[in-house]
């Protein structure tokens, strides 16, 4: 393959991955319009704290019936035992209305007994679909049970395991899933009785049993303060994952070298020489850095790509484009292509936020007529000319056109499209991102990978959260 095909193939993929982007951002954008306008802030603040809503337990199920061996009260949070138990079919087993949420660090629910009856034949746990409810719920496969009047805990069969006290009139006990760690967790009267493997991939339904005269329990779906204290439980699993975290060593000299590497890829020369003066006394001799992901190639046109960017965020779209013409004529040379198309746009943005509106519609039909005739262009195009269309544009489904982001990402395929004419370049999508962004992209796909291993259960990962947040 000759090197102009080369070149040709690499301007190509640096367009294409930029132009992804901002019909990303238009789509994000119209989903949006219509919104609550400080909710819509909120979501384009913080795109990934978005996830599936999941439908919590709140009552317990009046329709799938144990056959008559329970009554579930009206306010349908208590159950009662009216008759004489003869067998162990005899149970009376209810399910939550629906199962526990799954994408959270954990799930918890509470069972008072009001009374504990003839023998206290009470158990709490976890069930899945389909359960035999005239079972203790730990006696059938798929399930778990902390029950009553021996304290042992079921899973499965059974035969019960010496697990914790027993329990009975007045106590409060609980039943949990930590996502994390994968256990079922249990308690009485506010402490934490013991843990046990999940070892069930499937769904769990909230599950409470009585099986003697005159057994009474009512549960607690978090509606009401939890004796347990879940807070300092969820800070504790928190802290535990921290200190994990923390035990993971590091060469000494890594986050030196990738911050450094990510001013490089975007071309901020100023603070890199700032942050690499600041650096001479507290930071070790960088050796070994190409080890800790960093390549040097970033530094390729580094003065160019600081002066390119400035233009481009001060919006001098003129003098970005003739400074390219100069210095990189062939990635410019085709004068449909994506990068051309882009700062083009953005010219006419410029204008529009200025208010130079007729310049504006000028521009536009000088410069614009080409890319209309190209199918993957339209649309882009389509969102710039509709800035028009508005007497306040700031505020229109196209408004995102006129944020700082939308420099940025032209700014950023400029610097993109200039890393992919060095010729030492060797990994084509090296000059897409800076290894700090890979590092955190491989981040969040491990989090992604640990999650499905664990039939995709468990809290989500956010890394803005991460980022922001002031103990994880």
């Amino acid at each position: 393959m000759n090197d102009s095909v080369q070149i040709q193939q690499q301007q190509d993929l640096v367009g294409s991955y930029f132009l992804e982007l901002w019909r990303l951002k238009s789509n994000r954008a119209a989903a949006a319009y219509g919104k609550d306008v400080e909710m819509a802030i909120l979501d384009n603040e913080d795109d990934e704290l978005e996830e599936e809503e999941e439908e919590l337990p709140t009552e317990l199920d009046t329709v799938n019936s144990s056959g008559g061996f329970s009554i579930v009260l009206p306010d349908k949070l208590s159950v009662q035992y009216p008759t004489v138990n003869l067998h162990g079919h005899d149970v009376g087993v209810v399910q939550a209305n629906c199962p526990a949420p799954v994408k959270r660090l954990f799930y918890y629910f509470e069972m008072y007994v009001k009374n504990a009856g003839a023998k206290g034949n009470i158990a709490i746990g976890f069930t899945t679909e389909g359960f035999n409810l005239r079972r203790q719920p730990g006696w059938e496969a798929n399930s778990f049970g902390y029950h009553g009047d021996d304290g042992l805990l079921y899973r499965g069969q059974g035969k019960g395991d010496t697990f914790g006290p027993t329990y009975s009139t007045g106590d409060t006990v609980g039943a949990g899933i930590n996502y994390a760690s994968q256990e079922l967790f249990f308690t009485k009267n506010g402490q934490v009785v013991g843990t046990v493997e999940k070892d069930v991939k499937g769904r769990f339904y909230p599950t409470i049993a009585v099986h003697s005269q005159n057994e009474e329990v009512s549960v607690n779906f978090g509606e009401d303060p939890f004796l347990f204290d879940i807070k300092a439980y969820e800070a504790a699993q928190r802290a535990n994952q921290r200190t994990h975290i923390e035990r993971i060593s590091i060469p000494q000299t890594a986050s030196y070298g990738i911050v450094r590497s990510y001013l490089q890829h975007y071309g901020y020369e100023e603070t890199l020489n700032v942050f690499d003066e600041a650096n001479q006394t507290s930071v070790p001799p960088v050796t070994g850095i190409r080890d800790n992901g960093v390549n040097e190639h970033v530094i390729y046109a580094l003065n160019h790509r600081k002066v390119l960017r400035k233009l481009i965020m001060d919006g001098q779209i003129d003098d970005a484009l003739r400074n390219l013409h100069e210095w990189y004529p062939g990635t410019v040379q085709d004068d449909t292509s994506a990068i051309y198309f882009m700062l083009h746009c953005q010219k006419f943005i410029e204008l529009v936020r200025v208010g130079r509106l007729e310049e504006a519609v000028d521009y536009g039909r000088t410069h614009f007529e080409k890319f209309y005739s190209l199918k993957h262009y339209e649309d882009l195009v389509k969102d710039c000319a509709a800035l028009l269309a508005y007497d306040e544009p700031k505020k229109s489904p196209v408004g995102y056109l006129l944020e700082d982001s939308q420099r940025e990402n032209v700014a950023d395929a400029v610097n993109a499209m200039i890393l992919s004419t060095n010729p030492d370049l060797k990994d084509r999508k090296s000059c897409l991102h800076s290894y700090l962004e890979m590092l955190l992209r491989q981040l969040s796909a491990c989090f992604l990978q640990k999650r499905l291993l664990n039939g995709n259960q468990g809290e989500a990962f956010h890394l803005q959260r991460v980022l922001l947040a002031k103990n994880i």
